[in-house]
């Protein structure tokens, strides 16, 4: 009864005060009552923080790696990983796809909440009329962690779709380094290259990593591209 009755007191803490008043393991504690019903989720939440150094990389970890923490099964595991992937959604719903398109600071921002809880390179194509109106934003290639192949006549494919004017690419750098490669350079004169022989402008390429972006029109690295 004194566990149910330590239960009971977390959430109503949560009801009264948000998680703001939360150290991180009781976030995790909190959280993990909803997958582990009978045992105590203190104790898992410790070894979790312990093992990864903190919330962002308790959520950011693998399942594999979460189910190799004692006291950590698969529906704890599943319930963690959904977490970032949920925050993106609420994020993504909440502050929707904006009707114009205004620049590379509006795009990189939009996309930025795309971006939340994706641990692999994910490139996304944003398609624009001739008043700039925003016609499309999805996801083109997903890849690895280490790379991800840009399709070049699938991202034709679809700015012929959508009768557009302009794009802008983006993808996702995992490492946390938002400096663009060798390779991100040649594949955006591809890219480029591919759209001007159906009229459409690339626009820019937005490097994304850690909640950042770097965007190649504007920071002087993609002169020549654009």
């Amino acid at each position: 009864m004194q566990h149910d009755g330590h239960r009971d007191r977390m959430r109503q803490k949560f009801i009264t005060d948000g998680l703001d008043s939360f150290n991180p393991h009781e976030v995790l504690e909190l959280l993990l009552f909803y997958a582990i019903p009978r045992r105590n989720t203190n104790d898992i939440a410790h070894r979790l923080m312990d093992t990864f150094g903190s919330l962002s990389a308790v959520f950011d970890a693998s399942k594999e790696s979460l189910c190799r923490v004692e006291g950590v099964g698969e529906s704890a595991a599943t319930l963690i990983k959904m977490i970032p992937q949920l925050s993106r959604r609420y994020m993504d719903d909440k502050y929707n796809t904006p009707a114009t398109l205004m620049d590379s600071e509006s795009v990189g921002d939009m996309l930025l909440k795309k971006y939340i809880g994706r641990n692999f390179e994910t490139v996304y194509l944003v398609l624009a009329d001739s008043k700039r109106k925003l016609l499309f934003c999805g996801i083109v290639s997903e890849g690895s962690v280490n790379a991800s192949e840009i399709y070049v006549r699938k991202i034709v494919e679809y700015a012929i779709r959508y009768s557009a004017s302009y794009a802008i690419l983006a993808h996702n750098h995992p490492s946390g380094v938002a400096l663009p490669s060798r390779d991100d350079l040649t594949t955006t004169a591809q890219v480029r290259d591919a759209l001007a022989l159906i009229n459409v402008q690339l626009i820019d390429h937005l490097i994304i990593a850690d909640n950042d972006y770097v965007s190649l029109a504007q920071s002087g690295i993609g002169d020549t591209l654009f």
